[in-house]
């Protein structure tokens, strides 16, 4: 059998490439797809001229023992573990790592077959032996690979999530400076507007907290709170804390009036989160003394909320990427670039869609899309102890 795999290499290894390059992944050159069999083929020749010798069992320094035992400290052993390496790294999968050697073996039997050539029974043993070997170094080594793709991957989200939740704190903590600020200037007092400012960015720095300890119980499988609740008094709700923000940024803030019947069926959290993300993205690109706009209304079945500034426009094919984290294309770096993708977030676990629409030469409008509800369906509120 070593005579016949020796004279026919070329043939064999050519046809294994065929086959391999129909599963392969784009961009895989035909000599990395060859590197794997053209190894393992000679090292099976190998094992069958040691095998012919009078210390047969020298082989299996080669090939490995039968039965599994310790391949990887074999010849086949170690190079299979570095082409179940290099499979990974090429996208491939666990299953054409598997057929990545089974196709010499079917290679072999069909070119015998053709050529009229016969195969000992222990020559087909040492083949599935060294085929077993093969395979089992390449498919562990392709798992602890992947493990690490994985793990790295995790690693990636959990600090993207913790990039979410330190945005998000330094956003409520920032409105509740400002409130404080202007509080000790004497100007107003703690019963006040601005009072009742810094009493919600106070409320919603543990809200913060409890998102991020109710995202954990998502993970775990548990829905979203939504709640009905009137749009109108939303925006309100809203508009007290922006109005504050718009004054510090020496901008003029206006928000239309809201039909009185509109609700929405969202998560208040996070669509405060995503509506106060897209307001503070807005007073810090605006231009100096310009308007930034918040509109609530009804359109057919859905509910609309647009918050449009005047930052003079988008860069050209910037519309999507901003949605991505970390992206900032403005002159002020301030900031993680975390805030369109927190919102984008936020709004989508609540089923809406967030989208931008470019105004060139004048700025941009953030749009949220939700389902369209009315006050009529929510239930009545239970009177508040004295």
């Amino acid at each position: 059998m070593h005579q016949f795999l020796t004279a026919n290499r070329t043939e064999l290894i050519a046809r294994c490439r065929a086959k391999v390059a129909q599963r392969a992944p784009l961009g895989v050159s035909e000599e990395e797809l060859a590197h794997g069999v053209s190894i393992f083929l000679d090292q099976l020749i190998k094992t069958l001229l040691v095998e012919k010798t009078a210390t047969p069992m020298r082989s299996r320094k080669v090939s490995g023992p039968s039965g599994g035992g310790k391949p990887n400290l074999s010849e086949i052993g170690e190079s299979a573990t570095r082409h179940g390496r290099e499979l990974q790294r090429h996208g491939f999968t666990a299953e054409e790592v598997v057929h990545d050697y089974g196709d010499l073996c079917q290679s072999i039997s069909d070119l015998a077959f053709e050529r009229g050539e016969t195969m000992e029974v222990d020559e087909f043993r040492t083949l599935n032996r060294c085929l077993d070997n093969a395979i089992a170094s390449a498919v562990t080594e392709f798992g602890y690979q992947r493990d690490f793709v994985v793990a790295d991957r995790q690693t990636v989200e959990l600090n993207e999530r913790l990039g979410f939740f330190a945005h998000e704190l330094r956003n409520q903590l920032c409105t509740a400076t400002l409130a404080l600020s202007i509080i000790k200037q004497g100007n107003v007092g703690l019963s006040g507007a601005t009072g009742g400012v810094l009493d919600r960015a106070l409320v919603g720095l543990a809200n913060l907290i409890d998102r991020s300890l109710a995202e954990v119980r998502m993970t775990a499988g548990l829905p979203v709170l939504r709640h009905l609740f009137s749009l109108a008094d939303f925006i309100a709700e809203i508009k007290l804390s922006a109005s504050l923000e718009a004054q510090v940024k020496e901008c003029v803030l206006n928000v239309s009036a809201v039909d009185p019947k509109l609700a929405i069926d969202v998560d208040r959290d996070l669509l405060l989160a995503a509506v106060g993300n897209l307001l503070q993205n807005a007073f810090k690109f605006t231009h100096p003394h310009s308007e930034v706009s918040l509109n609530a209304y009804a359109l057919a079945d859905r509910i609309l909320i647009d918050v449009q500034d005047h930052c003079g426009g988008l860069p050209p094919g910037f519309a999507e990427d901003m949605f991505q984290p970390f992206t900032q294309a403005a002159e002020d770096r301030t900031g993680l670039g975390l805030g369109l993708s927190i919102a984008r977030r936020s709004v989508e676990a609540n089923d809406g869609i967030l989208s931008v629409r470019n105004l060139p030469g004048t700025g941009c409008v953030f749009t949220i899309d939700l389902p369209r509800h009315s006050v009529t369906e929510a239930a009545p509120l239970l009177p508040q102890a004295a």
